[in-house]
């Protein structure tokens, strides 16, 4: 398994490819993970990563230049959400041969309004029932899907299919089998007692107003034990009546 690093992407072969694009080959290294891509400086229209382990297209830094992507046999089976922030201007996605299997992972696609060109050839998802005219009906910025120019009659029956009583249910029958995101718990937060905020404050105020460093430290401490001047007199004298009045039944 090898890694994308800074010395492979420098010695990989990088060229000017059929169509004119500045293209760099990391084809067939094994390599499972999308990372370090920030290192191409944003100097090549066309990433091949083809014949690798991948299994998410993810990991992308912001690219401007970017335009293709290759991706043919792989192991890919999602592709991550909001993927047009980081590659603004992708027009071709090649996912020929791969593990797309549900067409509810194709819709963070619909998302990247730049994509002209998008191939799911050999994925289990191009034998679902309604495949094409899914794609074209979700992802309506697509031209050409499977190599084939989607025609204005395609177009036109899959806006009656998805406007119809079928297309409705197929559609929620899709969503249904979205791949749920895992939200982590966030840790409960204890709820604070108004009666000892109020205590608090009251002790740093009269923190504000000592007038020795005697009397700050014992102000310092009794905020430490959570314990409040006022309240703590109270029970000063209160004891002191008790002691009083004890005194008072014994004679």
């Amino acid at each position: 398994m090898v890694k994308i690093t800074v010395d492979l992407i420098e010695q990989c072969a990088q060229y000017t490819n059929a169509v004119k694009e500045r293209e760099i080959d990391l084809r067939g290294y094994k390599i499972s993970l999308i990372e370090n891509m920030g290192a191409t400086l944003d100097q090549f229209d066309c990433i091949d990563l083809s014949d690798n382990d991948i299994r998410k297209v993810e990991g992308f830094p912001y690219l401007r230049r970017l335009k293709t992507l290759l991706f043919n046999n792989n192991r890919i089976s999602r592709v991550q959400e909001n993927l047009e922030q980081t590659l603004p201007h992708l027009e071709t996605l090649v996912l020929t041969n791969n593990n797309m299997s549900e067409l509810a992972d194709l819709d963070p696609l619909a998302t990247v309004k730049s994509l002209r060109y998008l191939s799911l050839m050999r994925n289990p998802v191009a034998n679902k029932p309604s495949y094409r005219f899914y794609v074209i009906h979700k992802l309506p910025q697509v031209r050409v899907l499977d190599f084939v120019r989607i025609k204005k009659k395609e177009r036109e029956a899959a806006e009656r299919l998805f406007s119809s009583k079928r297309g409705e249910q197929l559609k929620k029958d899709i969503a249904s089998k979205r791949p749920k995101t895992f939200e982590p718990k966030m840790p409960e937060v204890a709820k604070k007692n108004p009666q000892q905020e109020r205590d608090t404050a009251a002790i740093k105020e009269a923190i504000t107003k000592a007038t020795s460093l005697e009397e700050v430290q014992r102000l310092e401490q009794m905020l430490k034990k959570g314990q409040v001047p006022g309240k703590e007199a109270g029970r000063h004298e209160q004891n002191g009546t008790e002691e009083v009045e004890e005194e008072m039944d014994e004679d």
